[in-house]
């Protein structure tokens, strides 16, 4: 039986070839249509095949064509969700990662990536505005928010040992625009979902902090624990910044956490630390350099000021992992302060990618960003048939086509739904939605580095193109 091990030789053939492969991507990237080709059936009948008993080879090789045709193309004009798009130089390193295939669970099985780790982390705690915080890289905002909370929890009612069950009634408050990771984590933790306050947003679609207030004003006299205040550095739908510092003093008068969601926007303060006052106010901050620092999935994090919170949220270890010696560094474990165990190598595509582009590249990428929503905004105000749905805080835009403005909401509605559909199928530009105030939203999300002032122009045509399709249709 054939060994599964390649020789050096073999390997560097292997991977020119599969390079070759990702290069033709990149090559052709703006001039494909966005959206997958094929449908659902289609990709199925293409992919699908039997587990071979016997090595395809070259063939297992050719057919990565496939995979690369059959993928979305994450180029300058994709302004869908919140999503990153996958800085080459990062992408580089991560077959070395794969290659080195490092454990960062404690310094023993990782010496390099356990330091390289460290470093990121005060790189970014610095880079923030938050130093001195300590933290861990995650596979995204979900379980960065998800860990957030369980510090919360165990810090301000303790259930690791004896369970929920145990501890006195609890609630945990957030907007109406938090992030849908928040109470599924809520849920997780076993503190249930009905025990989230869902607070109303202002005209800003931030936190109201009179509601707030007096939420927490009635749980406190009707003798309920508020573990935690989350607040959002960027709403996923509009960009919302809540008012962070207020928050922070609330949340410190209630002898709650504050939980800073800063998923999406947090690290625009890279660019923008105006946009961010209070942020190292908070208690436990998560981000995506997977979004905002444009690395290829996965890249998350989780910042904290008090390493103790982490230590008591998540310290539980067997002697199979015990510290073999008293040194500070050697003696390190990532498990201590994160709910995983096996880790993989993720500081190393953002350390490289942070060492070869340097701070500044990215902080000019994020200012590009931020400049080119205000320019779709701008050229939004300009046509009548269009109107800006929410104030731009960051580089999210929610608007809706109104053509005459004689509509009713109902109708325009159906008519921004079917113009969606068609932008997203004609392929050129990618946008998502949002329901704001139960209004159907066409939105755009700008976190791209290929991003022109051409692509963000092409918004505007597809969308009047594709509006023109559905009267024209309707007639």
């Amino acid at each position: 039986m054939d060994s599964i091990d390649l020789s050096p030789e073999q390997f560097r053939s292997l991977s020119q070839r599969v390079l070759e492969i990702a290069v033709d991507y990149l090559e052709g990237i703006d001039d494909r249509a966005i959206p997958a080709s094929g449908s659902g059936s289609e990709i199925q009948r293409i992919l699908q095949a039997p587990l071979p008993e016997t090595g395809l080879g070259e063939q297992a090789v050719d057919e990565l064509h496939r995979v690369a045709r059959h993928s979305r193309a994450q180029n300058a004009r994709f302004f869908a969700y919140v999503m990153g798009s996958g800085e080459v130089a990062a992408a580089s390193s991560d077959l070395l990662c794969s290659v080195l295939n490092q454990n960062v669970t404690i310094w023993r099985s990782s010496p390099a990536g356990v330091t390289i780790e460290r470093m990121v982390v005060d790189w970014l705690s610095q880079a923030l505005g938050c130093r001195g915080f300590s933290g861990t890289l995650t596979s995204g905002g979900s379980s960065a928010n998800l860990m957030g909370l369980a510090m919360a929890r165990e810090a301000k009612a303790p259930a690791n040992e004896k369970g929920v069950r145990g501890t006195p009634p609890v609630a945990i408050y957030a907007s109406t625009e938090v992030h849908m990771s928040i109470p599924k984590a809520i849920a997780l933790l076993g503190i249930g979902r009905e025990n989230l306050r869902m607070i109303p947003v202002d005209d800003r679609y931030r936190i109201n902090l009179q509601k707030l207030e007096e939420t927490l004003l009635h749980d406190q006299a009707s003798g309920i624990v508020p573990v935690a205040v989350v607040a959002s550095a960027g709403t996923v739908n509009t960009g919302a910044i809540d008012p962070l510092p207020q928050l922070s003093e609330i949340a410190r008068r209630y002898g709650a956490w504050l939980h800073v969601d800063g998923s999406y926007g947090a690290l625009a303060a890279i660019a923008a630390p105006g946009k961010f006052p209070g942020l190292q106010l908070a208690d436990s901050l998560s981000l995506d350099p997977h979004k905002w620092l444009y690395q290829p999935l996965d890249c998350g994090g989780l910042l904290y000021r008090d390493v103790s919170a982490a230590r008591s949220a998540f310290t539980h270890t067997a002697d199979y992992v015990r510290a073999l010696n008293k040194d500070p560094i050697e003696a390190y474990a990532f498990f201590e302060e994160s709910m995983e165990l096996s880790r993989r190598f993720r500081a190393l595509k953002l350390w490289f990618s942070l060492r070869y582009h340097g701070l500044a590249a990215f902080r000019h990428a994020i200012h590009k960003d931020l400049q080119h929503a205000e320019r779709l905004g701008s050229l939004i105000a300009q046509t009548p048939e269009l109107r800006l749905e929410a104030p731009i805080s960051l580089s999210a835009l929610c608007f809706r086509y109104i053509g005459n403005g004689n509509l009713p909401d109902g109708q325009l509605d159906a008519i921004n739904l079917e113009i969606l559909r068609r932008v997203i199928a004609r392929g050129r530009v990618y946008l998502s939605n949002a329901t704001l105030q139960s209004k159907f939203c066409l939105r755009a999300c700008i976190v791209n580095h290929r991003t022109t002032d051409a692509d963000i122009d092409a918004v505007l045509t597809e969308v009047l193109a594709a509006a023109k399709e559905v009267h024209q249709q309707a007639q």
